[in-house]
Parts: structure tokens; sequence; C-alpha cells
């Protein structure tokens, strides 16, 4: 049994891990946990945070675990609403311009050697797509990490989530928000530093992206879509490269 504090917003206070114990205490309880709100559990040993995947199960909250530390985070209808906005940006670029991709959605990106873990809102593979074809089951030890993830950003929990991000070699990082789309590429030194275009999209102005986002309580998202395509075909035609 191992002792850890929470922390719930302004909210403190300390529990314990007992794997074997028949009923999952308030403080690991994923129902009493408000949406968008994280919840960050401390002093804890890689293993407790095994034993807590195993109480998590599949509810699948966006989570990370760092030097002790593991993040909870119950996802708002918003903020599952613009990871998909995103990722169907991302899907209509990635056609239009003929390039390949595996997405690999929330998948947890663990290093059980370097003792860190996250889950991304979604990622991509892209230029490393070749190396991971046909994999159903990747070890992060071995195999790359997805070249794109994607993160609606969250107050509070952005800093150490970017260390952990740079500590598994994410090539670039997109913090995602209704109203801005900040784009984190990784610098030889190993720390990202924002860029105004994406290494993997470098002829789409982000300001666009943002600007089809801004128009989703004006039109189903079906028309949407339908509208950024025409855009992005627009803007090949007049001279936009597929490389």
């Amino acid at each position: 049994m191992t002792a850890f504090a929470w922390r719930n917003g302004m909210k403190t206070g300390t529990a314990w891990i007992d794997p074997d114990a028949p009923v999952v205490r308030f403080s690991l309880n994923l129902d009493a946990l408000e949406p968008g709100v994280p919840v960050c559990l401390t002093n804890l040993s890689w293993d407790d945070y095994e034993s807590l995947l195993e109480i998590v199960g599949d509810r699948h909250p966006r989570t990370c675990y760092a030097d002790g530390e593991y993040e909870i985070l119950m996802r708002t209808s918003t903020h599952a609403i613009l990871v998909a906005i995103f990722c169907q940006f991302i899907w209509n670029l990635l056609d239009e311009l003929d390039l390949p991709r595996k997405s690999i959605g929330a998948c947890t990106l663990r290093r059980d050697d370097l003792g860190i873990a996250i889950e991304p809102d979604s990622s991509f593979y892209l230029e490393n797509e070749l190396p991971v074809r046909g994999k159903l089951s990747l070890d992060f030890s071995v195999d790359p990490p997805p070249d794109l993830a994607i993160d609606v950003e969250v107050t509070g929990s952005v800093e150490k989530r970017m260390r952990i991000y740079a500590a598994l070699r994410v090539p670039e990082v997109w913090r995602c928000k209704e109203d801005s789309l900040i784009v984190n590429r990784l610098a030889e030194i190993g720390e990202y530093e924002v860029v105004e275009r994406s290494r993997f999209f470098p002829q789409v102005p982000l300001n666009e992206l943002v600007r089809f986002v801004k128009q989703y309580d004006q039109m189903g998202e079906l028309e949407l879509m339908r509208s950024f395509r025409q855009w992005v075909r627009k803007q090949i035609a007049a001279g936009w490269p597929n490389k």
C-alpha cells in the first residue's frame, strides 16, 4: 500500500493505493471527477501508475505520468468536439494532398524504461508512417513516436505535458483552443519552439484552420468539412505543393 497526495483544482488531500482493495475510493472514482478539471496524484511509483491503469480500465480519460505525478482529466464535450474538428481537418488535408498517414487516436504513449506516459487527444504518423505501417501493436521503446500529437489545451497541465512529449521525442505538438492554434516543433536541443507553420503542412496558414473552427456554430459539421475541403482544393489549384 502506497500513500499519495491528490490535487483537484483548489482541493487537496491524501489517500492511498491498495490494488487488492474491493472498493475504489473517491479520489480514484472517475464518476466523481468533474469534467475539464484535472486531478493530479503525486508521490507515485511506476508500479503505482500501472496499478492505477487497472482501476481506470477502459474509461479512457486523458492521462499523463512523469516524475511521480499522475494526472487524470475527464474530457468535456467542448474538448471532445474540438479534437474531432481538428482531426477531421488533418484527415482532409492529408487526403487532398495525397499524403500517407497512420492515425493512432488517443493511444497512450508510454516508455517504461523512462518512467513516463502520456495520452494525447489524438496522434498521427506522417513522415514515419512506413516503419509502423500495418502494425496493430506499438512499442514506443522500439518504434518511433508519432510525428504529430493533438492536445486540446487545459489550464494547469501544459508545461508538464510538453516536457513529457519532449522526452518521448514527438516532433510536433498542436496545442488547440476554440480561438487559437499553437504549433510546437521539437528543436535539436530537445525543447519545443513555437513556429508559425507546421512542418507537415508548411503551406497551410494556421489562422485559416482557426477561422474554420469559429464557423462550427454557424453550420452543420458536414457543411463545415465540405467548405474546408473546397477551400483546400482551391488552394491546391492555385499552386499549393503536395509535398
